[in-house]
């Protein structure tokens, strides 16, 4: 090839390009000038204002808008809050990390992980606080396969506990509750078992079964080791309940605890076990559905039971949560919890936000709880890591894929972790028509209202405080968080 040729063809080239280019700059004059976005500056007001809407469209966000308190009257629906009348204090909001959470997020890389994990449990203004824990005491349903802390060969027995090692927490759990607890030292912890050691059942099985009267001692002393042990490695247990759903003997793991069982069980071993080893952490009757109060009643009943137990959890695939105050009711000096309900991954977002925020945040918090935690805090993209038979359309808080991506039960819990946060009264507050709500006010005197329009059409309202209103107003669905 000459190099005229290709001169010649260089110079067709060029002239091209320089036609194009004078194309596009007579086509650019032609447009609109593009006028570039200025944000808006932050507006007074007296009361700080944070919404998710029902289609996603705003997501836990802070709004710039003046809200400020007014002597008036209106014909609005009015929601009055009165920090006279107080009701129980709060633990915390949060979720379960179960080991298939912490593997999943300890696997992230050191500056992923770091991100999120401030995100998650910072108590800084620009994240959401999460300030309560539920793990599982071995494996749940959502760790990748069943385990105990005290696993021996089928056949043999371990009465003496010779065995018991907490190695199978050792690669993920632990150390990401080290870093949780680096961030949030304050944050509380709750263990929950979802099984014995297979060898101290009635049928030698991860799935079913109860435990073996025989072990009852053995089992007993098996918690005191666990506390122990996370003790030693500086995560203090705050509280434990005696068996995840107790009454559901059909995931993997579980086991069927009666009320006479557990009520035997706490008076007669772990009562008298954590006093022997002066362990002052919470025992927690029940962990289970709202549609038996009756378990946790038959265990109050019982005089030396009663005195070893701090309270009642409950989770709400059945029965109303009103079973809460039930329980309350009948015995005020002793606590109540919530402390699990997951999302599913064939819901929808604004069916789930509704539900979740009426009946847990605003529903739980109304009937005496002092806590209200969701299912899993994180999944991977196929809904795992699950045991054989585990829930397999369980979707986390997260969801730990090429990203990370933030699911509805994040929103759910977001909206009271950053604001309501523990040593925090629940105050009195009205249901004004369709404005589910709840009120709160914290150690520094900071109210903090979140209201539900649990209707289709936007909602305008009153916030009514000492004699003075400030008006705000809702989209059909949408949540807002009402801080002063």
């Amino acid at each position: 090839m000459s190099s005229d040729f290709i001169k010649t063809c260089f110079r067709v080239c060029l002239f091209a390009i320089i036609l194009i280019h004078s194309s596009c700059s007579k086509n650019d004059s032609d447009l609109k000038p593009v006028i570039p976005i200025t944000p808006q500056p932050p507006v007074a007001t007296d009361v700080a204002f944070w919404l998710t809407s029902a289609d996603q469209g705003t997501l836990f966000k802070k709004q710039n808008m003046a809200l400020i308190f007014k002597d008036e009257t209106n014909g609005n629906p009015t929601i009055v809050v009165d920090t006279t009348k107080t009701y129980q204090s709060i633990d915390g909001f949060g979720y379960t990390l179960t080991s298939g959470s912490a593997s999943l997020i300890h696997s992230l890389s050191n500056d992923k992980r770091a991100a999120l994990l401030k995100e998650l449990f910072s108590t800084d203004s620009t994240f959401i606080g999460v300030s309560y824990l539920r793990i599982s005491i071995g494996a749940s349903d959502l760790s990748e396969s069943p385990y105990t802390y005290d696993d021996v060969p089928n056949g043999q027995t371990d009465v003496d506990l010779a065995h018991f090692s907490l190695d199978a927490e050792m690669t993920h759990l632990i150390p990401l509750l080290k870093e949780i607890l680096a961030i949030n030292p304050a944050i509380k912890i709750l263990g929950s078992p979802w099984s014995a050691p297979v060898w101290m059942k009635t049928n030698n099985n991860f799935v079913g079964g109860s435990l073996n009267t025989t072990y009852y001692t053995t089992y007993a002393n098996y918690f005191v080791k666990y506390i122990q042990g996370m003790t030693e490695e500086g995560i203090n247990i705050d509280a434990i309940t005696l068996q995840n759903e107790p009454l559901n003997p059909h995931n993997n793991p579980s086991m069927s605890m009666s009320s006479s069982e557990q009520a035997n069980f706490i008076k007669n071993n772990l009562g008298p076990a954590f006093a022997t080893a002066t362990i002052n952490t919470k025992i927690i009757l029940y962990d289970h559905n709202c549609d038996v109060p009756s378990y946790p009643l038959d265990i109050l009943a019982d005089p030396s039971a009663n005195a070893y137990s701090d309270g009642s959890a409950f989770h709400l695939y059945g029965g109303n949560i009103t079973a809460l105050t039930e329980v309350h009711n009948a015995y005020p000096q002793k606590n109540v919890y919530f402390t699990e309900q997951w999302t599913s991954s064939t819901g929808g977002f604004a069916g789930d936000l509704n539900w979740h925020v009426k009946n847990l945040i605003i529903g739980a918090t109304r009937n005496w709880s002092k806590n209200v935690l969701e299912w899993n805090l994180a999944n991977d993209t196929q809904f795992g890591p699950h045991t054989d038979g585990g829930c397999t359309t369980c979707l986390g808080a997260i969801t730990v894929g090429s990203g990370i991506a933030r699911n509805v039960s994040y929103y759910i819990i977001a909206h009271a972790s950053k604001f309501v946060r523990p040593g925090s009264v629940r105050v009195d507050s009205n249901l004004a028509g369709s404005l589910q709500n709840v009120a709160f006010q914290r150690a520094d005197g900071t109210k903090v209202l979140i209201v539900l329009n649990d209707s289709n059409g936007s909602q305008t309202f009153n916030i009514k405080f000492k004699n003075k209103v400030v008006t705000a107003s809702l989209g059909g669905g949408a949540v807002g968080t009402f801080v002063w």
